[in-house]
């Protein structure tokens, strides 16, 4: 336990965290990795270099900070990044040499200001946090290892099937190369793929959700090919699973992980919402409702560029024709001219407020949705404008969190 003293010390902190605190991250990860490159296996490249983990990691040592004397109040955020931790292979001998560079860091960074008092306490309070991070991580390696089928670390799957769901996105039929039992998992959660490309130093580590239902005697993953845009260079793994992964290649999975899960007891309305490839999760999500849940009623909204980027269309509208409670909109930023006069979609432009107000059936229903970042500050504000409450809105970040606000 932290005395009060250190509480009210950390608490101190609060304001030079949030000036400093990306500053802080940055110098952290630049320390780590100059003393430890090997971390590097396991750590997003791309991520680094976009400085989303940086943000990510101020806005985490911020929120700890804030809430020192009520830890319990962060403990969602714990569980969200403790089953990617649990993904990637995070194990308890990697918190210490966090701590260390963390506090290296804040001493770097913030100067004369890190007095040997205020150190002390980040100390201390980084090992109450870590083992945190350490027990609840434990659990989730036990639980994944001990259900029917389950492993830890990495397993290796076979890619049974390779479909090309549209222009950017693939989907990979991953089944057990060893022909062993597959677990079942939450619609919602995803596996993290483990590869090694030829010429490169570093393995490299991604998280791609589960696609379809649970039950399949297969995993699928739908992957988008991460083109260059801008500034930006083509994603590394993206583009070799497209390019160069082939049906008979093996795959390293990582057991099933997350906490943006389907919540199965609740027999109200659902509203599915996605942008681009956002959508992987919610056909999980809307394939297991169709089996187990049959008479809830489900909107399902996805937004894309048009047709020719629109992934999963033909599957989505069987349900729909299937189910008389089910509906669908389309929404395309640029569609084409064959897409206008077949009339593909329902709104061209963006999903707005004005918009998506008309087409929720009504706000006593659970959301859920995923999609670029930008689309999800956008749907996130028009749902609580139209007055949803917090607990009834889910949402999941495809890399580091960010503030929706």
């Amino acid at each position: 336990m932290l005395t009060q003293q250190t509480i009210a010390t950390i608490k101190s902190t609060v304001p030079v965290m949030e000036v400093y605190g990306t500053q802080i991250t940055s110098t952290f990860y630049q320390r780590m990795f100059a003393a430890h490159p090997e971390l590097l296996n396991i750590f997003n490249h791309a991520n680094q270099k976009q400085g989303r983990q940086q943000a990510a990691l101020a806005n985490a040592v911020y929120a700890a900070a804030k809430h020192i004397d009520q830890l319990e109040t962060i403990l969602p955020v714990v569980r969200q990044i403790a089953h990617k931790h649990r993904s990637l292979g995070i194990l308890p001998e990697h918190y210490p040499i966090v701590g260390e560079h963390l506090l290296a860091a804040i001493a770097e960074v913030i100067g004369e200001q890190a007095t040997d008092e205020i150190l002390q306490a980040w100390a201390e309070a980084y090992g109450v946090i870590a083992n945190v991070f350490i027990s609840v991580e434990a659990e989730l390696y036990q639980e994944a290892e001990a259900q029917k089928g389950g492993w830890s670390g990495f397993r290796s799957f076979r890619v049974e099937r390779k479909v090309r769901e549209s222009e950017v996105i693939t989907s990979f039929y991953l089944i057990p190369a060893d022909g062993g039992t597959l677990p079942s998992f939450q619609p919602g959660q995803y596996i993290s793929v483990k590869m090694n490309i030829p010429d490169d130093t570093y393995t490299h580590i991604r998280q791609y959700s589960l696609s379809d239902a649970p039950g399949r005697p297969y995993y699928r993953i739908s992957v988008k090919r991460e083109d260059a845009y801008e500034e930006r260079p083509a994603g590394k793994i993206s583009t070799y699973l497209h390019e160069q992964v082939a049906e008979g290649d093996v795959l390293e999975l990582s057991a099933p992980a997350g906490e943006f899960v389907l919540d199965e007891q609740d027999s109200r309305p659902v509203v599915l919402i996605s942008g681009g490839v956002g959508l992987t999760p919610m056909m999980s999500m809307l394939n297991t409702l169709s089996e187990r849940s049959p008479a809830r009623a489900v909107t399902f909204i996805h937004a894309a560029r048009n047709s020719q980027y629109h992934a999963m269309r033909e599957a989505v509208e069987e349900l729909t024709l299937a189910h008389a409670n089910y509906q669908a909109h389309w929404v395309y930023a640029a569609p084409s001219e064959e897409d206008r006069s077949a009339s593909r979609y329902y709104k061209e432009g963006y999903i707005d407020l004005d918009w998506l107000r008309g087409v929720i059936p009504d706000q006593e229903a659970a959301f859920y949705f995923c999609g670029p970042v930008p689309f999800m500050k956008t749907v996130y504000q028009a749902l609580r404008a139209c007055g949803v409450p917090d607990q009834d809105i889910h949402f999941e970040f495809f890399g580091p969190a960010a503030d929706l606000q």
